[in-house]
């Protein structure tokens, strides 16, 4: 069997076995060498999409934040009107950028964020 489980009744001392078995029905041993090979041959994908979509979400944070910081009146005191509208330009162009590339490279959304730390 697959697994042997035994139990004992320390008061009465009624001992049981059981014996678990593959029963029609279950995945066969091939069939769980296959899944586990499946999910293996499929872990970098899935870490290349988590990082993919980690560097979007976090290219979309900064903006908002930034975004946020020039509505700020004291940021506003410091900087020219000039500025400010043409920093909130640049904001919103990648904003606009973020929106038609949904499905972009994890370096394209991290090349964006550079430029506007630049």
């Amino acid at each position: 069997g697959i697994l042997n489980v035994s139990a004992v009744e320390k008061g009465s001392g009624k001992q049981e076995k059981i014996t678990i078995t593959n029963d029609k029905g279950r995945l066969s041993k091939e069939e769980i060498d296959r899944m586990v090979n499946d999910a293996e041959k499929y872990k970098n994908e899935d870490d290349a999409q988590r990082d993919r979509v980690a560097a979007k979400n976090g290219l979309e944070s900064y903006i908002f934040n930034l975004k946020s910081t020039l509505d700020q009146a004291e940021v506003k005191a410091k900087l020219s009107e000039s500025d400010v509208n043409q920093a909130k330009a640049k904001l919103d162009d990648t904003l606009s950028w973020l929106d038609r590339n949904q499905l972009g490279e994890k370096e394209e959304y991290e090349d964006k964020q550079k430029e506007l730390e630049a």
